[in-house]
């Protein structure tokens, strides 16, 4: 007898294709059926590849985190640049994530957050969640407490209610986004953020 040949696929391709379904639909809007169909795979190929729809999931977040959100933290570092403009050119990288596309406009992680308090989460992806969301708020936190010029303004002495503030306001911007309003509005957003922590 025959036996049939094992379907090959590149697991990185798919496991974006699952990004963007989750980061589309939220956790519990995306279907095993529509996870697989948009992945170009069968449900056993994905069972024995990435595991249930959580460990897909996590796998998912992970990825968006490091290809979509920490790689634009190097911006923050550009210490030779002045403060408000690297802070405004980091928020707008954001913004820039959240209007990428059509179908996966807003925050992946905002997104998936608004469904923890249904509890329909599992406990690992919903601690996953938990654990992220806050990433960049205790990014905008160090820097406004570290960083030479945002002591010289006197930030460092309100860091966290200052980091706190951008957070939302990206957190704004995502909803806005997913809503359909270009960056070019947003940027306003943006600019009355940095004026509202103390900027001139």
């Amino acid at each position: 007898m025959a036996v049939g040949r094992k379907k090959i696929f590149n697991e990185e391709v798919a496991l974006k294709a699952a990004m963007e379904v989750f980061w589309e639909k939220g956790y519990i809007g995306a279907s095993i059926a529509e996870l697989t169909r948009r992945m170009g795979i069968n449900k056993p190929s994905m069972y024995s590849t990435f595991g249930n729809k959580e460990a897909l999931f996590v796998q998912a977040t992970k990825l968006y985190c490091t290809s979509k959100i920490e790689c634009l933290s190097e911006t923050l570092k550009q210490t030779e640049l002045p403060l408000k403009q690297r802070l405004k050119t980091y928020m707008m990288s954001v913004v820039s994530v959240q209007c990428e596309s059509q179908t996966t406009k807003g925050c992946y992680l905002v997104q998936c957050q608004t469904e923890v308090a249904s509890g329909d989460i599992p406990a690992k992806a919903s601690q996953l969640l938990d654990d992220t969301i806050d990433y960049v708020q205790k990014l905008l936190k160090e820097v406004l407490t570290n960083d030479k010029e945002a002591q010289r303004l006197g930030f460092d002495k309100e860091a966290k209610v200052k980091a706190f503030c951008l957070a939302v306001t990206l957190r704004g911007t995502a909803t806005m986004a997913r809503c359909g309003h270009p960056m070019s509005e947003l940027e306003s957003v943006i600019d009355h953020s940095l004026k509202g922590i103390g900027f001139e």
